[in-house]
């Protein structure tokens, strides 16, 4: 008897016999959902999840539109199958799935994610979340943080508990393994839009001010090229304008003041004739001093007499030091800035030199007002100012993130590794002396001579 090879020799045959057998799946698929009633809905949806994994951009579209066609039907049920697969299929289901709920779930009606239907997804969510990687985190928070019922004070107080979970903060922090610090970081993240004057940062903060800022030199991290010190500081700076009573006040804001005093230098000794005296002049790290004194500012604001009552004369006076000589250089830099900048419009300001100058006058001229405020008797904390990464216009009522499209037909393609975040520039002032040649700036991408 012939093998099926020997049958079908004529590649046009075999091909078509190929086809023939795709089209089958597809009508088989289409067609799955009649028998999606009952009892048989979530064996139903479990069948779908599973057909997730097809290379087919065909086939994968199908199987989009039957899922959340039995969505429709039943909601729960669907959600049966799906999490079923998600915490016991193979790896690509499983990614597939979550994917799935990511982009799909917000398509829906009101009318079919009930109250009940968003209980369950958090609920089952709660049990996915028990062993996840970064990713699959991050995908679940976009779930979770998307569910009408989780927009209260109560549901982003439970989402920021989700988090903190996740983040160990029950745990010693550990600087030198990557992975600790990479999840930190990941979690904090997503912790850090849920906050707000009535969802409070206070245990994240405390966190920060405890375990990390102590060892914020020998941190480590997998991501190359990424500045691990600026990027926790930028989180805490984000974090310190939401931080509610904290029970160990003057203890962390002592150790958020000692680690700025570590960013701002004193003066250099002077020979008698007024020359520097052979020491080298300090670098001024603006982008770190942002963070720093912002952070020492929102939390000063809970203990306004530190720097008068807690502090002794002689480490008071230190401070002012050092506030008046960083204050100093400010004032160039500024002005050295303003004038590179005078008269630059539209495309002019789009060049990657005049990027990095505008954002340099940012950090420098928030420097200068919170330096202001510290430098009244007694300091004050009254300012405002807008950190230099953050937008300054407010969002329209109504104006929507642009998100991901959600109604391609192919199946998605794997990210590349390693976290996506929004690229910032970072001011890294000349060394030497002050001057007002602006042919000695240097910038340049990351802070050097830490």
């Amino acid at each position: 008897m012939p093998t099926v090879e020997e049958l079908y020799r004529n590649y046009g045959i075999l091909a078509d016999a190929t086809e023939q057998v795709g089209q089958i799946r597809r009508q088989a698929i289409k067609e799955l959902p009649q028998f999606a009633t009952g009892e048989n809905l979530p064996r139903v949806a479990d069948i779908l999840t599973q057909l997730l994994q097809t290379d087919d951009s065909a086939e994968f579209n199908l199987v989009n539109n039957a899922l959340l066609s039995i969505f429709k039907m039943d909601a729960k049920g669907t959600l049966g199958g799906l999490f079923s697969q998600i915490l016991q299929g193979e790896d690509i289901v499983r990614e597939r799935a979550i994917k799935f709920l990511s982009t799909k779930l917000k398509t829906l009606p009101d009318e079919v994610l009930t109250k009940e239907v968003e209980e369950l997804i958090l609920t089952e969510s709660k049990k996915v979340l028990e062993d996840v990687t970064g990713e699959e985190f991050v995908l679940f928070m976009k779930i979770l943080s998307g569910l009408k019922s989780l927009q209260t004070v109560s549901g982003r107080q439970q989402l920021v508990e989700l988090v903190a979970e996740q983040a160990d903060l029950e745990q010693t922090f550990n600087p030198s393994d990557p992975d600790c610090v990479d999840r930190l970081l990941q979690c904090t993240r997503q912790a850090v839009p849920l906050f707000s004057k009535n969802v409070h940062s206070t245990r994240f903060v405390t966190y920060f001010c405890e375990q990390v800022l102590p060892n914020l030199s020998t941190l480590t991290t997998p991501v190359e090229g990424l500045d691990i010190q600026l990027e926790v500081l930028k989180l805490l700076a984000e974090m310190s304008s939401f931080c509610g009573d904290m029970e160990k006040l003057e203890t962390n804001l002592r150790k958020l003041f000692d680690k700025l005093l570590e960013y701002m230098p004193l003066p250099p000794e002077e020979a008698e004739n007024g020359e520097n005296a052979g020491n080298e002049e300090p670098k001024l790290q603006f982008s770190y001093v942002e963070c720093l004194l912002y952070s020492f500012h929102q939390l000063g604001r809970k203990l306004p007499d530190f720097l008068t009552a807690k502090l002794n004369a002689e480490k008071l006076k230190d401070f002012k030091i050092r506030l008046q000589y960083f204050a100093r250089g400010l004032q160039v830099y500024i002005r050295q800035l303003r004038l590179a900048l005078q008269g630059k419009t539209g495309e002019a300001l789009k060049t990657e030199e005049n990027k990095i100058k505008v954002v340099a006058l940012k950090i420098t001229n928030n420097i200068n007002v919170l330096i202001k405020d510290l430098f009244h008797i007694p300091p004050s904390y009254k300012s405002t100012v807008t950190l230099s990464w953050k937008p300054v216009q407010k969002v329209e009522i109504g104006q929507k993130r642009a998100s991901e499209d959600t109604t391609s037909g192919s199946p998605p393609k794997k990210s590349s590794a390693g976290p996506k975040r929004d690229a910032r520039q970072i001011y890294n002032p000349p060394s030497g002396k002050y001057s007002s040649n602006l042919g000695n700036f240097n910038y340049e991408r990351s802070l050097q001579g830490k």
